[in-house]
């Protein structure tokens, strides 16, 4: 496994490259979730790039971008059972050389201001900023990317449209622990009881889905959704139902719909979605 530390060392690297290519653009700190994506990557294409860049451009004024975990040896050892073909792991001063005041940005309207873009504003520009630099870097046929994070997929979806950049966007379902709990890196934050309660998410998202799929409004199981969730000990930032496509409003005729979450336990900010049809 090539490990790449520069842009010049990725395009020197790339520019020898036969066959097609696949992203895996992560953060790092990796979990058997992100190691899933590598493994869908290695069926889209014949080599798998994985980006580790923790992006300060996507942590807002009140986030510790200097206590996000970076384990990247064991990362590199993670990838090289799990057959990547490199890791691209740049600096800030490579990836952002004119610094992030001067940085060209990139923003998708209307869904970037919603949900966790109302509660994190300017993380979506960060995000669709970066992960455009990554396709200009790695020139890849396909990128992954987990459903978890089932707005930033959108965000991501939306962009490569708009900028008609050459790249197949895919999502893969969320991999969670045996109780439900999706897998994030955020959940090394939790402490022995919060993880103990932390399933209650999913079971609460699984719970409401089925009363909507039984006719119950959907502003009233919301509500009962915020109240299960707030007895149970967490602090609500929001759980909405809407349209799986846009992530707006659902009118009645829609069917397609995804019910997202994001609450505190402790001082642990976790989100979640699941998507249903009615």
């Amino acid at each position: 496994m090539q490990v790449l530390k520069s842009l010049d060392e990725l395009r020197a690297w790339r520019s020898l490259l036969e066959g097609s290519v696949a992203l895996v653009p992560t953060m790092g700190n990796l979990h058997e979730g992100h190691l899933k994506l590598v493994d869908m990557a290695q069926q889209q294409a014949d080599h798998v790039v994985v980006s580790i860049f923790v992006n300060p451009m996507q942590f807002g004024k009140n986030e510790d971008l200097d206590a996000y975990p970076r384990t990247f040896d064991a990362d590199c050892a993670a990838l090289i059972e799990r057959g990547a073909a490199a890791v691209f792991a740049p600096t800030v001063a490579d990836v952002y050389p004119r610094g992030l005041a001067e940085q060209t940005t990139i923003e998708v309207p209307g869904i970037s201001d919603i949900l966790c873009g109302a509660s994190r504003p300017g993380h979506f520009r960060g995000v669709a900023t970066i992960v455009a630099k990554l396709f200009n870097m790695v020139q890849p046929d396909v990128a992954i990317f987990g459903e978890k994070d089932f707005q930033q997929l959108q965000v991501i979806r939306l962009m490569t449209a708009d900028l008609s950049l050459p790249v197949t966007i895919l999502g893969m379902p969320t991999e969670r622990a045996d109780d439900g709990l999706a897998l994030s890196s955020r959940n090394g934050y939790l402490s022995e009881s919060e993880r103990a309660q932390a399933p209650i998410i999913y079971q609460t998202l699984q719970q409401t889905a089925a009363a909507i799929q039984q006719g119950l409004a959907i502003e009233v199981a919301e509500q009962q959704a915020r109240k299960i969730l707030s007895q149970q000990g967490l602090r609500i930032d929001y759980v909405e139902v809407r349209r799986s496509s846009d992530l707006q409003r659902p009118q009645p005729a829609d069917r397609e719909l995804v019910m997202l979450v994001a609450a505190f336990l402790g001082k642990t900010r976790l989100i979640d979605n699941l998507a249903f049809d009615r």
